[in-house]
C-alpha cells in the first residue's frame, strides 16, 4: 500500500469516527499511532506515542495553556462580567438594540481576559439574556448577539488557538495575539453596526432603553477599569517584550485574584472551582495537541502535505483563489469539526502551502481563527447556539436561535474579507513589537 492511500484511509477513519462521539483527542492519537506502525513498526509507533506524549505534557512553552485559563475562570468567579455588562449597557442601552450592542462591546472586553469562545458565550449568556427578555427583545436578536459576541473570546487575546497555532508552527505566539487585536477590535465595531442596521429595518426586534444621564455613564466606568488595567498590563508587557507569554498568564492570573480580593467578590469556594475548571479544560486542549501532535507524525510519513504543498504551488492559479479556497475549506470544515480539533488537524496539511506560496504565517494565523468561529454558530456543530439553548431554556426553540445567527455569520465573512484584502490590519501591531 503506499504512503498516500494509507494517509487518505487515516483521514477518512477519522472524519468517520468523529461521529460516532470518540473524544477527538483520543481518536487522533489512536489513528495516528496505528497509521504509523503501518507505515514503520509497531515499536516505531510505540515509541513515537510516548515521546510525543512526554515532549506534550512537559512542554513549557504549553504552560501558556492553563495560565490564560486560569485567568479567564478567575475573572469570571470574580464578577466581571456583570460589572463589565453593566458598563456597556450604560453607553449604549438607550439606543434601538442597545442591549445586544452592550452585549457585543461586553464580550469584547471581556474576551480580552478571557481566550476561549464557548466560556465568553456561557458567562455573557447567563446576564445579558435575562436582561434582554425583560427588555422585551426579541429572541432572535437576544441569542444572536450573545452566540456572535462569544466568538470574539478566541480572537480577541489572549487565545488558546493562538497558543495551539503558534506551538504548532514555531510562530512567536506574542505577535500572533497582537495579530488579533486590531482584526478583533472590526469585528467588535461590525458587529455592532449589523445590530444598528438590523434595529433600524425592524424597530421592533430591540426596543430602546431608558435614557442614562453623562454622569451616570462616566460613573459607570469604574466597572471597567481594572479588566482594561490587566488586559493593559498583560498585553503591553508582551508588546515592549517584558516577559514571555507564559509569565504574562501568570501575572494576569495574580492580578485577577487581586482585583476580587480587593472588591471583596472572590471567595475561596471560588478559587477552588477556578482552578478545578482550568485543569479540566487545560488536560482537555493538551490531550488534543498529543493526539494532534501523533497524528501529525503519521501525516508526515505519508508525505501528504508536502505533495500536497508541491501540487499546489504547481497549479497555473493566482494566489488569491488558492487561499479563498483554503477558507472555504475551513469555514465547511467548521461546521463539523471543533474549532482547535480543525486547526491541530490541518495546519499541518495546509501550512506548507502557505509557506510555498509565501503569504504571511502571523496573518494566515488570523484568517484560520475568524473563519474557524463561523463553524460555533453554523448547524450542525454550532457550539454556542446549544449554549444559548441551554441558557434561554425551552421557551426559545433552536430554530429562533439559528434565525438569529445568520446576520453575524455574514458580519464574520465580511470581516475575514477585510482582513484578506487588507493584511496589514492584522500585521501592523506584531510588526512593531521588538
Amino acid at each position: 500500500m503506499s504512503p498516500e492511500v494509507l494517509g487518505v484511509i487515516g483521514l477518512t477513519a477519522l472524519f468517520v469516527l468523529m461521529f460516532v462521539g470518540i473524544p477527538v483527542g483520543f481518536l487522533l492519537a489512536i489513528i495516528g499511532f496505528v497509521g504509523f506502525s503501518l507505515r514503520t513498526s509497531f515499536d516505531a509507533g510505540a515509541s513515537l506515542v510516548a515521546k510525543d506524549f512526554f515532549q506534550t505534557f512537559s512542554s513549557y512553552s504549553l504552560t501558556v495553556i492553563p495560565m490564560f485559563i486560569l485567568m479567564g475562570q478567575i475573572a469570571f468567579h470574580s464578577g466581571l462580567s456583570q460589572r463589565l455588562y453593566n458598563f456597556a449597557y450604560k453607553q449604549v442601552g438607550e439606543l434601538r438594540g442597545g442591549l445586544a450592542m452592550a452585549t457585543i462591546i461586553a464580550c469584547a472586553i471581556f474576551s480580552a481576559i478571557c481566550g476561549s469562545t464557548n466560556a465568553c458565550t456561557a458567562t455573557m449568556g447567563t446576564v445579558a439574556i435575562p436582561e434582554m427578555r425583560r427588555y422585551k427583545y426579541d429572541m432572535k436578536l437576544a441569542a444572536g448577539s450573545v452566540a456572535a459576541g462569544g466568538t470574539l473570546g478566541i480572537l480577541i487575546p489572549p487565545s488558546v488557538v493562538f497558543i495551539v497555532y503558534g506551538v504548532l508552527t514555531q510562530e512567536s505566539i506574542g505577535k500572533l495575539f497582537m495579530a488579533g487585536v486590531l482584526p478583533g477590535i472590526l469585528l467588535t465595531i461590525i458587529f455592532v453596526a449589523t445590530i444598528f442596521i438590523w434595529c433600524r429595518r425592524f424597530p421592533s426586534l430591540g426596543p430602546a432603553g431608558p435614557r442614562v444621564g453623562i454622569k451616570e455613564k462616566l460613573k459607570a466606568f469604574s466597572g471597567v477599569i481594572e479588566t482594561m488595567v490587566l488586559f493593559i498590563l498583560v498585553m503591553g508587557g508582551l508588546f515592549a517584550g517584558f516577559f514571555t507569554p507564559t509569565e504574562a498568564g501568570a501575572i494576569g492570573s495574580m492580578g485577577a485574584i487581586l482585583i476580587g480580593v480587593v472588591r471583596k467578590t472572590f471567595s475561596w469556594q471560588g478559587l477552588k472551582t477556578a482552578v478545578f475548571e482550568t485543569l479540566k479544560i487545560s488536560c482537555m486542549v493538551m490531550v488534543i495537541v498529543t493526539g494532534a501532535a501523533v497524528f501529525g507524525h503519521f501525516l508526515a510519513v505519508t508525505r501528504i502535505p508536502y505533495n500536497l504543498a508541491g501540487w499546489v504551488g504547481e497549479l497555473a492559479m493566482p494566489r488569491i483563489v488558492v487561499i479563498s479556497l483554503i477558507i472555504l475549506i475551513y469555514i465547511i470544515g467548521g461546521c463539523f469539526i471543533d474549532s482547535l480539533a480543525l486547526v491541530l488537524l490541518t495546519v499541518p496539511i495546509f501550512f506548507p502551502v502557505i509557506v510555498r506560496l509565501e503569504f504571511n504565517t502571523i496573518w494566515f494565523g488570523v484568517i484560520i481563527v475568524l473563519v474557524t468561529q463561523i463553524g460555533v454558530l453554523t448547524p450542525p456543530l454550532a457550539t454556542n447556539a446549544f449554549i444559548i439553548k441551554g441558557i434561554a431554556g425551552d421557551e426559545v426553540s433552536l430554530g429562533t436561535i439559528f434565525k438569529g445567527l445568520y446576520p453575524f455569520v455574514a458580519a464574520l465573512i465580511l470581516c475575514t474579507a477585510i482582513i484578506v484584502a487588507f493584511t496589514w490590519i492584522a500585521l501592523v501591531l506584531p510588526e512593531m513589537m521588538r
